[in-house]
């Protein structure tokens, strides 16, 4: 059902923001706020599960077991998950569609690094043949139908945007729902890609990783074909400096009060606390019958 609500959005002719989130919590405030759509970045999972950085440490395992613990917060809004380079060669590219699929993700994207992949706004990557990283996406295609394939390539840091074309025609014709030219930030090279590939939805980043982006509105990236712009950590970093600030807070001053919080009843009412309550009442006696 949410991957066909995926797949609606990108059919769409706007621009949906794709914020990221890594927990039941932050999956519940993004929708509280209304978003259409929402990411589970590897680098957050790395982060949160390890507190290792993006370079290979996570594998496709846990960031199906960490969105199984997410997606019930979300109904039916779409969840998106990095899947790396797939984890292998196509068939573990499947494995990995598959055991996305069950725990309940609606769409991943797949990118054409080498492995061991280095976190994509790194310098030094190398990206895999192109007929290679193709049949990866035609495999997804074939055997994993239930599931939105984006397929992201990193050529454009490695060989420019020609090659960066060349390779976004070849998985769009491999069976990709969209493309993902990751590091094309400037409005008119996203105006070459889209005519270079008309219909094929663009996917773009808005990484904090990536540094200074161009200011672009939505009107001009649904114009070049722009159908989602991720945000895959602003949230995370968000906390974390949050965080931070608190338990500065609290080692200097011995309270956080100076620190701006939800308050706890917002809190509790984010995570259920009344209803839970109310179903104790229901179905848990008061005391032992005998």
């Amino acid at each position: 059902m949410t991957a066909s609500a995926l797949r609606a959005i990108l059919a769409s002719d706007r621009v949906t923001h794709v914020p990221g989130v890594y927990d039941p919590v932050t999956a519940a405030l993004a929708v509280a706020a209304g978003h259409r759509a929402v990411h589970l970045s590897g680098a957050a999972v790395s982060a949160i599960m390890l507190g290792r950085p993006d370079l290979g440490f996570v594998h496709g395992t846990q960031i199906a077991d960490r969105a199984s613990a997410l997606v019930p917060a979300l109904g039916d809004i779409p969840l998106i998950a990095d899947a790396d380079t797939g984890y292998g060669n196509p068939l573990h590219a499947v494995w990995t569609a598959l055991a996305y699929a069950r725990a309940g993700i609606s769409g991943l994207h797949l990118e054409d690094q080498a492995s061991p992949k280095r976190c994509g706004h790194l310098a030094g990557k190398e990206i895999i043949d192109i007929g290679e990283a193709a049949a990866k996406i035609t495999a997804l295609a074939d055997q994993a139908p239930n599931i939105v394939v984006i397929a992201r390539t990193d050529a454009y840091s490695v060989r420019g945007l020609d090659e960066t074309i060349v390779r976004c025609r070849a998985y769009a014709e491999a069976g990709a729902d969209a493309v993902f030219p990751e590091g094309v930030d400037d409005l008119a090279e996203l105006r070459l890609v889209h005519a270079a590939l008309p219909g094929v939805p663009l996917v773009i980043n808005r990484s904090e990783a990536g540094g200074a982006r161009p200011s672009l509105t939505d009107a001009d990236l649904a114009e070049v074909g722009v159908r989602l712009v991720l945000h895959p950590v602003a949230a995370l970093l968000a906390a974390m400096r949050a965080a931070s600030l608190t338990y500065r807070a609290i080692a200097d001053g011995g309270t956080a009060e100076p620190v701006d919080r939800m308050p706890w009843a917002a809190f509790t009412a984010l995570v259920g606390q009344d209803e839970a309550l109310d179903l104790d009442a229901r179905y848990v006696p008061g005391r032992l019958q005998t």
